[in-house]
This record gives C-alpha cells, structure tokens and sequence, in this order.
C-alpha cells in the first residue's frame, strides 16, 4: 500500500483566536513523548474538545516518537503545534531532520514501521510540509 500526502497551504487559526493555538519544545529524548500526550490532553481539555482524545493521542505519539527516531538531529528537539479551528483539531510536529517521511507495505513480523500508517488510518488527513530546515509532519482530525 502506498499512501500519497499533499502539500497543504490553508491558513489555521484563521480567526486568531490565541487560546486555539498551543505549542510547545521537547528536547530530543524519549521521556518526552509522554510529556507531549499530557500537554496534548491538556489542551483538547481546556478547548473542550476530548470527543477525539484517543485518536488525538495516538497521532501525537506516533508523529513524536518518528521525529525522535528520524528527524532529530543530536542536540536539537521537536516542537508539538497544536491547532483548534472550523471544527478540527490539527497535530503539527516540526524536527530539523532531512528526509521525507514514508508509508509503505511493511513485513508483518516487523517490529517497527507502522506509525505512520496507524496516523493515515485514524486521521482524516495527514501530510508532510517542508521547512528550513527540517519538515513538519501533521494530521487533522476533524471533531464534533
């Protein structure tokens, strides 16, 4: 199976709200994966907005923990972005790592490779945005 993202231009926080725009720097371990789900649990909470909680959860895992394994360099962290807007809930994740990330067929006796296809199967959308340097990696969830 090969899955194919798009670049994705809209603009978010398109009635600049501050309170539906949250963010915040994790320095490259993996001790901060669960950091990012609390403080993803955090916000959903404070903008009542836990109908998705779970599957927010899990794309704020998997997006974390790909940035830590392939995306940041020694020395540098992650940045987890989070957006309310028009109904969604967006996950952003910005490392400073080359590379595109990748969903393919994976061995099913493999132990490692399905994070992004766990994120492609429980968001409503999902893409790979390029920056200097690095890329951002993100998924939409749209919520009731």
């Amino acid at each position: 199976m090969t899955l194919v993202t798009h670049r994705d231009a809209r603009q978010v926080n398109v009635t600049n709200e501050p309170a539906l725009v949250r963010d915040r720097f994790y320095p490259r371990s993996r001790q901060t994966v669960a950091a990012a789900r609390h403080f993803a649990a955090e916000t959903l909470d404070a903008w009542d907005a836990g109908a998705r909680l779970d599957d927010v959860l899990l794309c704020v895992s998997e997006l974390a923990t790909n940035a830590l394994l392939h995306g940041v360099p020694p020395g540098r962290g992650y940045r987890l972005r989070l957006f309310r807007f028009d109904g969604v809930v967006r996950v952003e994740v910005h490392d400073s790592g080359g590379g595109r990330p990748r969903v393919g067929d994976r061995d099913a006796a493999a132990e490692r490779g399905r994070g992004l296809l766990l994120v492609a199967a429980v968001a409503d959308r999902w893409g790979v945005g390029l920056r200097s340097p690095g890329k951002t990696v993100w998924c939409e969830l749209d919520t009731p």
